[in-house]
């Protein structure tokens, strides 16, 4: 594990139990999230969830396919998700705490893979979509949610101050990219386009389809 990713990891797991009570931001943008990634899932599939966080997303799916792999690098975020788990009498769920990166390598695994504000998280973007591209199976599909900062007035200038913030331990790893760079590189990758929403200025919801 980078120094980064340890650095971050220790900020998620000290936030965590905070994280856990908080409100959901912006309820009906969620709720539309949620209608549209559960026209993609079915009862046969697997579905894996990296950066799943507590788990709340992930619970709510599961009832609606096979099985649900929901990962994260925290292990109080893991914790937590499993005693949601429990508590909502959810059996098809499997956490793990791992990075992405360290999960079985084996191909096309998945149908569905979601990656839900994770990827401006992330130091090399790039190689995790390539990941997600070989875990998927053909015909398979990625939802993401992401902060693309370069897009927003004032947050894109985050990248001049979030190094420091994230040195002291104040923040987690932060990149900044825009729109047009997330989707030309899910197209370069190999991903084709199926849903394409912009709920705000500064955030991208990604339905692609592995071709």
């Amino acid at each position: 594990m980078s120094k980064t990713v340890s650095k971050s990891v220790k900020f998620w797991d000290r936030f965590a139990h905070k994280y856990s009570l908080g409100p959901i931001a912006k309820p009906q943008i969620y709720e539309k999230k949620l209608e549209m990634t559960r026209q993609y899932l079915k009862p046969g599939m697997d579905v894996l969830e990296f950066g799943c966080g507590t788990g709340s997303t992930a619970i709510l799916h599961a009832p609606h396919v096979k099985h649900f792999k929901a990962t994260d690098y925290s292990q109080n975020m893991i914790a937590i998700g499993k005693q949601k788990a429990l508590y909502n009498n959810i059996q098809n769920i499997t956490f793990e705490c791992a990075e992405v990166m360290d999960l079985d390598p084996q191909k096309e695994q998945y149908d569905v893979i979601l990656g839900l504000n994770v990827l401006h998280l992330l130091q090399d973007k790039e190689a995790v979509l390539r990941k997600v591209h070989c875990l998927l199976k053909p015909g398979g599909v990625f939802v993401s949610s992401t902060a693309c900062l370069e897009d927003h007035v004032f947050l894109k200038y985050l990248k001049y101050i979030a190094p420091l913030g994230h040195f002291l331990g104040l923040i987690p790893f932060v990149r900044s990219f825009s729109k047009n760079d997330l989707m030309g590189l899910h197209e370069k990758i190999g991903f084709k386009n199926e849903v394409v929403w912009s709920p705000d200025v500064g955030s991208l919801f990604l339905v692609v389809r592995k071709s």
